[in-house]
C-alpha cells in the first residue's frame, strides 16, 4: 500500500477514536425511533394523495433504516405526541400557518413542545417539506437512482436548528431536461427497466418525478430524441405528470409541447415551414393545445420556431426575414393558447429560448412580449452567452437559464462522464441569478448518469441560491460524499474529486483524442508536452489508487469505511467517473509517449499500456452493465456515445516527428489568479477567490457578480515573479472563455510599467478560438517579453467589467 496512504489511514482512526464529528450545540433534537417508541405520523383527513405518497415514503426510509414502520393517521386536532403534517390551507393548520397562505412551495419544519409540525404553503412544499426530513435522516435523494441504501440504525433522531426551518425556492421553475439519450435511458428503459412499452415510458417517467421531487424540483423537458417516441403520444405518460404535479416544459426545438423529431410527419403534414405551409403548421401546434384543455397538467409553453430538430428555422431567406416571422409566429401562438385556455396570457406561463442563431435573432431586435420569461442559453460548454440587462430585468416575464452538464455537438461532444467543474456551475449561475435570472432554471443532464452530483449542486443552487458560498463549494463536495457514502470516507475522498474536476477542467476526457464533431475528425496527438504527458499520468493513478484504497479501508471502529449497503453507489458514483477518466487519460497519453520513443521497447511497452487502458474501460463499462446491482443498470452505461474515434483503441502508435516539433516552450513559473501581490478595487466591487474554480482551482473574479462596466478607474490586480536567466519569454495570462452580453470583454496588462496593452477577450459566434477555449476551459493572452532582465518583474491586470475571471499565468522559455 502506498506510505502516504497508509500514513493517512492511520491519521483516518484517530480521527474516528476521538469522535471529531461533533454535533451542533444548538441543534434541537427531536427522536423518531429507538428501542422503545416510534413516533406517529398524523395528516389531515383530506390530505392530497401525493402527500400521502410522500408521507409513505418517509414512513418506508424510516422502515428502511430502523426495520419498524411508522404508523400514518388521519386526524382532525393537533393533540397527541406525533409528527404532524399537511398543508397550511387544511383544517389542520389553518390557525398556525398564515405566512405560508399562497405562497409558492413554501415549508416549515418545526418542533412545537413535543411535536413535529410540518407545513407546506401548497401540496408541492408539503412534498419538499417531508424530503427534507428523510435527507436530514441520512436518506439520500440517489436512494433508488444510485443505489444509496440507507444504513440501518437502532436510534433515528432528526436534527433541526433552533426556530426550525422555513424554506421557499430562489427560482420558480427547477427541472432537468433529458437530452442525447440514445446511449443510456432510452436503451435501458427499452430493454431493461420497461421493456413492456419498449421506450421511455410512464414507469420511467414515475421514477424520474420521484427523483425531482426529493430534489426539490418540479419541471420537466422530457426526452425528444429520433430513438424516443414523443413525450405525449405514450399513454401514461402527462398522466404520471399530473400525478406528481410535474410541470412539463420542452426545449428550444420544441414550441408548443410538440416533439418535433417523432410527431411531425412530412408526408402527412408536409414541410415544416411556416413561410409556405402555416396552416398545418397551426394545426399541428393546434391539436397539442386541444389534448391539454381537457387535462389537469401545469405546462410551461416554449414559443418561437426552429427547424424540426436543432436547426435553422425553414424558409427564411436572411436574418431580418427570420427576425420577422419568428415575431409573427409568437403572436399567432399567443393567440391561439389565450382561445384555448381563455385565461389572460399573464397567466399562462411561456418562455422564449434564445438558442444558437436565435440569439442573434434577438441581439438584432427581435421583438419578444413581456410576459415572456427569457430563457438564456449557455454556449453549449458551460458559459452563459448572454444574460439580461437593466432593462430586461425589468420585463414581467423575468428570465431564465438553459445549461448544460452534458452535450452532443460540436467542437466535441461529452456525453460519457460528467466532468463539468462545479465551481464552474456554482459561478455561472450565480451570477445569472445576481443580474435577474430567477424564473426558470432547466440543466441538459443528458440520461442523468453519471451526472448525478452536477445535477444536484444544479438544483439545490435553484432552490436556494445562498446555500453555497464561494468559499463553500468543496464543503458542499464533502458533505455531499458523507451523506452518499459515509462521514469517515469524506474527509479523504473530497479532495480526490476536487483533483477529478480540476483535471477534467484543463481537458475533459472526451476531448484527449484532440479530435473534433460536425464534421467528425480521426484522433491526432495532444498538445502536452512528454513532461505534461507524464505528470498528468501521475495525477491519474494517484486518483486510481485512492479510489481503490477508500473502497477497501476498515476501520477498527466502523468495520468497512463504504458500507456494505453503500458499495453499489460507490461504484457508480466514484469508481466508474473517477477510474474512466483515468484509463481514457492513459489511453491516449501513452500513445503519445509512443509516438515521441525512438526506442522499440520503450514504445512497445507505451502500447501496451494504452491498449490496457481502453480494455480496463471496458471491463468497468461490462461490470456496470452486467453485474453491478444484479443488472439493475444494463444497457445504461455506454463507453463509446455516438461511436466517436476517441472511443476507440489505439492500434499502433507511429514515431512521429510532428510530436517533437510541438514541444516548443516551457512554463517555468505557474502563478494563480490569487497569488496576487497588489490589488485595485472599489467599496462597491471586490476581487474574491472561488475555491474549486479552473485548472488553478482559485479563479478570481470581481464581486457581486451583477453586470458592471468600469469606464475610468478598473478594477486591477498584479503579480511578480523571478527570473534567473536573461533572455526571451513569453507570458500566458489564462482566463476562463466567459462571455459578455456585447461581446466586450477586455484585459489590459502592463510588465514592469512599460505600455499597456489591451486585449479582447470574447470569442464571437463558434469560431475556431472559441474552440480551442472551450475544450480547453480557458482563453489564453500571450505577450513576448524580449531580453527580459534576469530578477523580479510585475505584471499589473486591468478589466473593464464584471464577469471576467481570471484562472492562472504562466511565464515560458523556449526549449
Amino acid at each position: 500500500m502506498n506510505k502516504n496512504i497508509l500514513a493517512r489511514l492511520l491519521l483516518l482512526l484517530i480521527f474516528l477514536s476521538n469522535n471529531i464529528y461533533s454535533q451542533d450545540k444548538n441543534a434541537v433534537n427531536f427522536s423518531i425511533a429507538d428501542s422503545n417508541q416510534l413516533t406517529t405520523i398524523y395528516i389531515d383527513k383530506n390530505t392530497d394523495e401525493l402527500v400521502i405518497w410522500a408521507v409513505n415514503e418517509l414512513a418506508d426510509d424510516v422502515k428502511e433504516i430502523t426495520g419498524k414502520r411508522p404508523e400514518i393517521v388521519p386526524t382532525q386536532t393537533i393533540s397527541k405526541k406525533g409528527i404532524y403534517i399537511g398543508q397550511a390551507s387544511s383544517d389542520l393548520f389553518k390557525s398556525k400557518s398564515k405566512d405560508l397562505s399562497g405562497q409558492w412551495e413554501k415549508f416549515s419544519i418545526k418542533k412545537e413542545k413535543e411535536n413535529l409540525v410540518v407545513v407546506g404553503s401548497d401540496i408541492r412544499g408539503t412534498v419538499y417539506a417531508i424530503f427534507e426530513i428523510t435527507e436530514r435522516l441520512g436518506i439520500s435523494p440517489w436512494k433508488w437512482w444510485a443505489d444509496v441504501h440507507p444504513i440501518k440504525k437502532e436510534k433515528l433522531t432528526l436534527l433541526l436548528p433552533q426556530k426550525g426551518i422555513i424554506s421557499s425556492p430562489s427560482v420558480q421553475y427547477r427541472g432537468i431536461f433529458l437530452n442525447d439519450e440514445d446511449w443510456g435511458l432510452e436503451p435501458w428503459a427499452e430493454k431493461t427497466f420497461e421493456p413492456e412499452v419498449g421506450n421511455i415510458g410512464p414507469k420511467t417517467y414515475e421514477k424520474i418525478f420521484q427523483l425531482l421531487l426529493r430534489l426539490k424540483a418540479n419541471t420537466i423537458w422530457p426526452a425528444m430524441h429520433p430513438s424516443t417516441k414523443g413525450f405525449f403520444t405514450l399513454p401514461g405518460n402527462k398522466e404520471m405528470a399530473q400525478k406528481y404535479h410535474m410541470v412539463i416544459g420542452s426545449s428550444h426545438a420544441e414550441p408548443m409541447l410538440r416533439n418535433n423529431v417523432d410527431e411531425w410527419k412530412p408526408k402527412i403534414h408536409g414541410d415544416y415551414n411556416y413561410f409556405t405551409n402555416k396552416t398545418q403548421v397551426d394545426k399541428y401546434w393546434q391539436y397539442r393545445l386541444d389534448e391539454l384543455k381537457s387535462a389537469q397538467n401545469e405546462t410551461i409553453m416554449t414559443l418561437g420556431m426552429r427547424g424540426v430538430h436543432d436547426s435553422k428555422m425553414e424558409g427564411a431567406k436572411d436574418l431580418k426575414e427570420s427576425s420577422d416571422m419568428v415575431e409573427k409566429i409568437i403572436l399567432n401562438q399567443r393567440e391561439m393558447l389565450s382561445n384555448t385556455f381563455k385565461k389572460p396570457l399573464k397567466d399562462i406561463p411561456q418562455a422564449f429560448v434564445p438558442y444558437k442563431e436565435v440569439l442573434e435573432l434577438y441581439d438584432n431586435g427581435l421583438k419578444v412580449p413581456d410576459d415572456i420569461t427569457l430563457v438564456w442559453p449557455d454556449d453549449n460548454y458551460g458559459y452563459i452567452r448572454r444574460l439580461s440587462n437593466e432593462e430586461e430585468q425589468k420585463r414581467a416575464g423575468g428570465s431564465g437559464v438553459y445549461y448544460h452538464i452534458s452535450y452532443w455537438g460540436r467542437p466535441h461532444d461529452y456525453l460519457w462522464l460528467s466532468t463539468t467543474q462545479p465551481g464552474l456551475i456554482w459561478y455561472e449561475m450565480t451570477k445569472a441569478y445576481e443580474n435577474g435570472a430567477k424564473k426558470m432554471w432547466i440543466v441538459n443532464v443528458g440520461d442523468i448518469k453519471p451526472a448525478e452530483y452536477d445535477t444536484e449542486l444544479f438544483l439545490d443552487l435553484a432552490w436556494d441560491i445562498n446555500s453555497i458560498k464561494s468559499d463553500g463549494i468543496n464543503k458542499y463536495l464533502k458533505d455531499w460524499i458523507t451523506r452518499e457514502l459515509s462521514s469517515q470516507i469524506a474527509e479523504y475522498l473530497s479532495p480526490v474529486f476536487e483533483e477529478y474536476y480540476r483535471l477534467a477542467f484543463l481537458r475533459k476526457p472526451e476531448y484527449m483524442g484532440w479530435s473534433q464533431t460536425e464534421p467528425t475528425t480521426q484522433i491526432k496527438l495532444s498538445d502536452f508536452t512528454e513532461e505534461e504527458c507524464q505528470k498528468r499520468i501521475k495525477a491519474y493513478n494517484n486518483l486510481v489508487k485512492e479510489v481503490d484504497v477508500w473502497n477497501s479501508a476498515v476501520s477498527v471502529d466502523t468495520g468497512q469505511l463504504v458500507p456494505d449497503e453503500r458499495l453499489n453507489a460507490y461504484f457508480q458514483l466514484v469508481t466508474y467517473p473517477i477510474k474512466s477518466a483515468a484509463y481514457m487519460n492513459h489511453k491516449f497519453l501513452y500513445w503519445n509517449l509512443a509516438c515521441r520513443a525512438s526506442d522499440v521497447n520503450e514504445k512497445k511497452k507505451y502500447e501496451t499500456l494504452s491498449n490496457g487502458s481502453y480494455n480496463k474501460i471496458k471491463e468497468l463499462t461490462d461490470f456496470y452493465n452486467e453485474k453491478l446491482s444484479s443488472g439493475k443498470w444494463n444497457h445504461m452505461m455506454s463507453m463509446r456515445p455516438r461511436n466517436l474515434p476517441v472511443f476507440d483503441s489505439i492500434k499502433k502508435a507511429e514515431f512521429s516527428k510532428e510530436a517533437s516539433v510541438k514541444e516548443t516552450s516551457k512554463a517555468i513559473k505557474f502563478i494563480s489568479a490569487n497569488q496576487f501581490i497588489s490589488i485595485k478595487e472599489s467599496k462597491e466591487y471586490q476581487w474574491k477567490t472561488i475555491n474549486g474554480l479552473g485548472y488553478s482551482n482559485n479563479a478570481i473574479t470581481l464581486f457581486p457578480l451583477k453586470q458592471k462596466y468600469f469606464k475610468t478607474e478598473k478594477p486591477s490586480v498584479s503579480y511578480d515573479f523571478e527570473i534567473e536567466n536573461v533572455g526571451n519569454y513569453e507570458i500566458e495570462i489564462h482566463l476562463l472563455p466567459t462571455h459578455a452580453n456585447n461581446f466586450d470583454h477586455q484585459i489590459e496588462v502592463q510588465i514592469d510599467g512599460n505600455k499597456t496593452q489591451s486585449f479582447s477577450i470574447n470569442t464571437k459566434d463558434r469560431d475556431k478560438t472559441w474552440k480551442e477555449n472551450v475544450l480547453r476551459n480557458s482563453a489564453i493572452v500571450k505577450l513576448p517579453v524580449s531580453n527580459a532582465n534576469k530578477g523580479k518583474h510585475t505584471i499589473a491586470i486591468n478589466v473593464n467589467q464584471t464577469g471576467i475571471v481570471l484562472d492562472y499565468i504562466t511565464v515560458n522559455t523556449k526549449i
